[in-house]
């Protein structure tokens, strides 16, 4: 099939404006987030209707914590220690009297029927302890992993309110996520490079967009513009910055994203 050759400048004119189009810097504002955003550490359940009053504190903003660490203790937290205490009394003396029992049974000098309810009273024991041993770890509030303090709410002697007990957040991994315009999207990919401009320093930052997100969504990082479109419809970038460190204090900021062709 021969073309005209009227239609091939245009087809070409065609195929270069896809090529700018392909290779332009995509521009966004966007926002600074630790790895897997801000997490909010609530307290255990079993609180009751009314919530959970904190009894102590074992770490301050700013602090870092360890998967797992123990952070806060509730003010139940005495009140069951001392039942766990009683039931392991209880236990220790059941078990003594299984032992005896036992003995006795080698001897011929005790009924079935006795060993039977020895070894039911230790049964009953060690359920018991287990039950107080989980209503006390209610009691203790733990890291759900290794992260930095960005926040306290619930100090010692105040409610545990709906904003939990403090905000946790990895800010070894700081993120830059770009609001990406659901026209542009096609023109993002993984491993591109991207300009971040922040607020709060001279030298804009670098990083390399790590993953994008899988839905579309409306626009949350507003402007000064305007006629900036405050209903437009975006998919969110995650760009790993080269240094997470100058921007660790900075969770939540507003900053200008310039992913890179």
């Amino acid at each position: 099939m021969r073309l005209s050759p009227r239609l091939i400048p245009l087809i070409a004119l065609g195929i270069s404006l896809c090529s700018v189009a392909e290779d332009r810097v995509i521009s966004s504002l966007g926002r600074l987030e630790p790895e897997n955003g801000v997490v909010q550490l609530a307290g255990p359940s079993g609180g009751g209707l009314t919530g959970s009053v904190m009894k102590s504190l074992a770490v301050a903003e700013g602090d870092w914590v360890e998967n797992n660490q123990i952070v806060a203790h509730l003010d139940s937290y005495n009140l069951r220690k001392a039942e766990v205490g009683r039931l392991e009394a209880i236990l220790t003396n059941a078990r003594s009297e299984i032992a005896r029992q036992a003995d006795l049974s080698k001897r011929s000098l005790t009924s079935a029927a006795n060993l039977d309810a020895a070894q039911m009273d230790l049964d009953i024991a060690l359920a018991d302890l287990a039950a107080a041993s989980a209503s006390l770890e209610l009691s203790v509030v733990r890291s759900p992993l290794r992260a930095q303090v960005l926040e306290v709410h619930a100090h010692p002697g105040e409610r545990v309110g709906p904003q939990g007990i403090m905000e946790l957040g990895r800010t070894d991994r700081m993120y830059a996520v770009a609001e990406v315009y659901e026209t542009d999207i096609t023109a993002v990919k993984v491993g591109q490079l991207a300009r971040i401009q922040v607020p709060a320093m001279d030298t804009p930052l670098t990083g390399k967009v790590e993953r994008i997100s899988l839905k579309v969504g409306r626009l949350d990082a507003v402007g000064t513009d305007p006629i900036a479109k405050t209903d437009a419809r975006v998919v969110e970038v995650f760009i790993l910055l080269d240094d997470s460190e100058a921007v660790s204090r900075f969770t939540n900021m507003q900053v200008k994203v310039e992913i890179q062709p």
